[in-house]
């Protein structure tokens, strides 16, 4: 079949502009073919090149003595965790084809942050969620949000791997646009962690896994344009997952890990064939002469160029040895999956890619990829206006509310606070059975197989603050993931991220974004939480409107013995309970002014670096010495929030008293950080007191628990099993109907 010739239009229809096509021109020396402008185009796609975004991606603290790979460098990040093992964990997105195709966008999400996990020889352990929707009023907003939970759910259960927590949020800002941020965390022996790196001069290069489809074609360039009215007619964009065949895959591909017989494996994701060739031999200073004929397809009449940006799922890219490709070839058949050798590592620095004989595409490597020689480009910044006018309401010039157990009521049945069980009862949350700490508490804990260590994981980010306040917006998401995994007794290790923005063209986007991974990078370096790779989405816009900005955190922590780990509910009729921190009252830009004063406004609390590592340093040492029987952090609806969420766990009811000068809305729900609710057994304060005095961080007791009744001074008392009934039912009655 004879290819298209290159034009002006076929190149501006790739996505690529006339700078990009005159470069294009001089790295070849000639007009590329039509499989060459495919290439160039997704490899250059901001999807893969991240090219609006490296520039400031490098600015993050990128490395650490417990950091195993470098950020951005493999499939996945890793951190040594002692004991001779890693936690290898990342985050990534799949927000347009979830858009699109709900379920199969947010199942090979699942699909695909899986393998980045068990290619670098890491069995996975748990999986997390960080999903953004419009509101739940709209009825194709709750098609899409069932649709991404069902897709979420049915393929992390079929491969048999837990889905322990994330976070799920609802702002008018998601309506067209969905996020969909998926993250996954495995264990593995750091002795036995693989590079995706090819070399070794002949070694034969196979595809391994699934047969190629046309399913994902071009599916990174749509992932790096804007969403319109005309998205829907790219649905073969979307791909389409097979959950029982990537446990084959992960069995199979562990199996030859572990024997050592490869040489480096890589996912198979955006950009197909293309990206893992490419990708692999720039890694290895080397190249690749591929045969594209020899790829197991499943339709008929596929040209190199559909083969080459496939993104059907479930392949990888494994350079072998000659004389372990026999045994390789074996045990991928035995679980039923190719090993087609489809060519061999070359010592040139090009990438050979023949059919039928001829050379389709032969183009160096190092030229396409992240970090080599894809284009960098720093976009103009512009500060939006809305920053400084919004950030000059005053909350306080609000009327406060004449009932506060109606506020209180309003405020959990908020879907953003509002119990999130309709999501994660669909999940199988303690398969593997290496599950301590579920969904609902502060951030999950697994079980480190084989130690007396655990891990805990948390996701976090307020878009809304980022929007009014990027740079301290992005800040409170690395402090507020570093405190979720202290509350369980874990000691933040590192972050992977996910940088969820608009169009990177648009100079108040752009400002947007560089403020945040400033923000960003100040966090991580102040609690020594290194960034080990992440994601970049741009393009998240719908009708010409931006989402909120959010770049979502997905923080690991360590907790030395599983056994001492904390949830954040209260677990006795009898204890103190006491708070860590100061409540400064800060009401702007919160939960309560946005659901009880209709305003999105406000200055976003302060934040202290130094407060915040000596609250993470005192939780962590409470916890050691099995001084508190809960820690719950304070975040979305204040302080009044944060009590009632503790009651539900036990249904056990709680006492307040607190003196305040603070005006009662602002004490009850205002959103300064950081603060800490603990209980714990009364004979142990004196302990808990002096180690606080230590560690300088403010103790005050609160009150008691006990009874059935949450009661807070003279302003709030109400049962606990009916605040507990608007909290669990909120969600569900809004999904009672769904269109499917």
């Amino acid at each position: 079949m004879k290819e298209p010739e290159v034009t002006p239009d076929l190149v501006k229809e790739h996505g690529l502009n006339d700078e990009e096509y005159a470069r294009i021109l001089e790295i070849l020396g000639r007009k590329p073919s039509y499989t060459e402008l495919g290439i160039f185009s997704v490899m250059w796609s901001e999807h893969c090149s991240y090219k609006n975004s490296i520039a400031q991606l490098k600015t993050l603290p990128r490395s650490g003595s417990k950091l195993l790979t470098e950020a951005g460098e493999e499939n996945a990040g890793a951190v040594d965790i002692g004991d001779g093992l890693a936690c290898v964990f990342k985050i990534e997105s799949h927000n347009h084809p979830s858009a699109i195709e709900p379920y199969q966008g947010a199942a090979t999400g699942i699909g695909g942050i899986l393998r980045d996990i068990f290619t670098m020889g890491a069995r996975p352990e748990a999986t997390f969620n960080s999903l953004r929707f419009g509101s739940l009023d709209i009825p194709h907003v709750r098609y899409i949000f069932d649709g991404v939970v069902r897709g979420a759910g049915d393929y992390g259960n079929c491969f048999g791997v837990p889905d322990i927590g994330g976070e799920v949020v609802f702002e008018p800002a998601y309506t067209g646009n969905p996020l969909v941020n998926v993250m996954a965390l495995g264990i593995a022996r750091t002795s036995e962690l693989l590079s995706a790196t090819a070399e070794g001069e002949s070694n034969p290069v196979l595809i391994v896994g699934a047969s190629t489809g046309r399913d994902g074609i071009h599916g990174a360039t749509f992932a790096s344009e804007e969403l319109s009215e005309e998205s829907a007619a790219k649905r073969p964009a979307v791909q389409i997952g097979d959950p029982f065949t990537e446990k084959l895959l992960l069995e199979a591909t562990l199996e030859i890990i572990k024997k050592e017989l490869a040489v480096g494996i890589q996912d198979m994701g955006a950009a197909g064939i293309t990206c893992s060739t490419t990708e692999m031999s720039e890694r290895g200073g080397c190249g690749m002469e591929i045969d594209i004929d020899k790829v197991p397809v499943r339709e008929d009449r596929m040209t190199p160029y559909e083969i080459m940006l496939s993104e059907s799922q479930e392949r990888m890219l494994v350079v072998a040895k000659p004389e372990t490709l026999d045994e390789i070839q074996y045990i991928f058949e035995k679980w039923g999956l190719h090993a087609v050798v489809i060519g061999k590592v070359i010592s040139d620095n090009i990438l050979r890619v023949y059919s039928n004989g001829k050379i389709r595409a032969e183009i160096p490597p190092d030229c396409l990829v992240l970090g080599g020689g894809a284009p960098v480009y720093t976009r103009e910044q512009s500060k939006p206006d809305h920053i400084d006018k919004l950030a000059s309401f005053d909350p306080l010039s609000l009327v406060e509310p004449s009932d506060y157990n109606d506020a209180l009521n309003k405020l959990l049945g908020a879907p953003n606070i509002a119990s999130k069980r309709w999501v994660y009862q669909q999940y199988d949350t303690s398969v593997r059975t290496g599950v301590t700490v579920g969904p609902g508490s502060d951030a999950a804990v697994i079980r480190v197989r084989k130690s007396k260590k655990g891990l805990a994981i948390s996701t976090d980010c307020n878009g809304r603050w980022v929007y009014l306040n990027p740079r301290q917006g992005a800040r409170h998401a690395v402090c507020e993931a570093a405190l979720n995994v202290a509350c369980s007794g874990a000691s933040p290790a590192a972050i992977t991220n996910c940088l969820n923005f608009g169009n990177p063209y648009d100079p108040e986007v752009y400002y947007t974004f560089v403020e945040a991974v400033g923000g960003m990078g100040e966090a991580c370096r102040a609690l020594d939480t290194p960034v080990t790779g992440g994601n970049v989405s741009f393009y998240n816009e719908h009708k010409g409107s931006a989402v909120y900005p959010s770049p979502v955190i997905g923080m690991v922590g360590v907790i030395e013995d599983v056994e001492k780990r904390l949830t954040s509910f209260f677990k006795n009729g009898g204890d103190q309970i006491a708070l860590l921190g100061e409540n400064a009252g800060e009401l702007g830009a919160s939960e309560y002014l946005k659901i009880i004063g209709d305003t999105v406004a406000g200055a976003i609390p302060e934040i202290s670096f130094g407060k915040v590592r000596s609250t993470i340093d005192l939780l962590v040492d409470l916890t050691k010495a099995e001084l508190i029987d809960s820690a719950h952090d304070i975040s979305d609806g204040g302080l009044a929030v944060a009590l009632a969420e503790c009651c539900f766990g036990y249904d056990i009811g709680a006492k307040i008293s607190i003196d305040s000068d603070l005006r009662d809305d602002a004490l009850l729900f205002g959103e300064s950080r950081p603060m800490i609710i603990i209980s714990y057994k009364r004979a142990k304060f004196e302990d808990i007191s002096k180690l606080s005095r230590k560690h300088k961080v403010p103790l005050e007791v609160i009150g008691a628990t006990g009874g059935t009744d949450l009661v807070i001074n003279d302003l709030i008392a109400s049962p606990v099993a009916d605040l507990k009934n608007i909290y669990e039912s909120a969600i569900p009655n809004k999904m009672e109907t769904i269109s499917h």
